[in-house]
């Protein structure tokens, strides 16, 4: 697919690279890029090669900053109809979300630079966040006059709740350093700028090697449980395990499957 906003590599070893493209923005979204991620988790979707998924961003100084402000205070936004309000009463930020539109392969985020406000669509969601040591998080919709409602509520069930609500109530005064964001669990590694894209296709190589069915089976486990109490939660993952595991395992040699050596540094 050609895309205005983001750029899409072709997969390589299972592994699809995917570029918010928007540097002169700071890789803010608008509505035609929530179009065009709904087009591309579709495809994502769909499509048996795509095994693993990168997402990274163009430019030297944000991953995102959120809702591109200028075309949402616009007299013609495409956020919605302002005459027609309760028409468009869902979130249009949906769209940017890999669970949300259902793809249950893996997403490996690759952050640097500035990551705000609904930036969260995007890392809240996916499996494995990586950073390089500038990178900043924060979240300004109330230093602006605006509810910060379901950036910490989607940031909540990847990092503490507590250093959710901080940032959201700090607004634009107060940034989420590199060194705290793996303390509080909102990233997994802090990797040298010139080596992040390296890294998260490394990650998503090693991911995509193995099979899909156990992989995809995992993932949405462990999301879908997050909606669920214990109990329901471990029933239901009993019947991915008894439904995957035959699937995923038939004719496999389990030899050829060992590593030859731990990857993880």
């Amino acid at each position: 697919m050609n895309f205005d906003t983001i750029m899409v590599t072709e997969p390589s070893d299972g592994v699809l690279a995917v570029t918010l493209n928007r540097p002169q923005a700071l890789n803010s979204f608008t509505d035609q890029m929530c179009r065009e991620f709904a087009q591309l988790w579709e495809m994502v979707r769909l499509d048996t090669a795509v095994r693993a998924i990168v997402l990274r961003a163009a430019g030297d100084r944000a991953f995102s900053t959120g809702v591109d402000v200028r075309e949402r205070l616009g007299t013609e936004t495409a956020f919605g109809d302002p005459e027609r309000p309760w028409d468009e009463l869902s979130d249009s930020g949906r769209w940017l979300s890999p669970k949300r539109n259902e793809v249950w392969k893996p997403v490996i985020a690759a952050v640097h630079g500035m990551c705000a406000g609904g930036a969260a669509y995007w890392i809240a969601e996916c499996d494995i966040v990586i950073c390089e040591p500038d990178a900043t998080f924060f979240d300004p919709h109330v230093t602006y006059g605006m509810v910060a409602a379901l950036e910490p509520i989607l940031l909540s069930y990847r990092m503490l709740p507590s250093d959710a609500l901080r940032m959201a109530l700090l607004g634009g005064h107060e940034r989420i350093g590199a060194e705290r964001a793996l303390a509080t669990g909102l990233v997994t590694e802090i990797v040298a700028r010139d080596h992040l894209w390296d890294r998260a296709d490394e990650l998503a190589r090693v991911i995509a090697s193995q099979p899909a069915i156990a992989l995809q089976g995992t993932l949405k486990a462990f999301w879908q449980s997050l909606n669920a109490g214990r109990d329901q939660a471990l029933q239901t993952a009993l019947m991915f395990t008894q439904i995957g595991n035959p699937l995923a395992t038939a004719g496999m040699d389990r030899d050829a499957a060992k590593p030859a050596a731990p990857w993880i540094r």
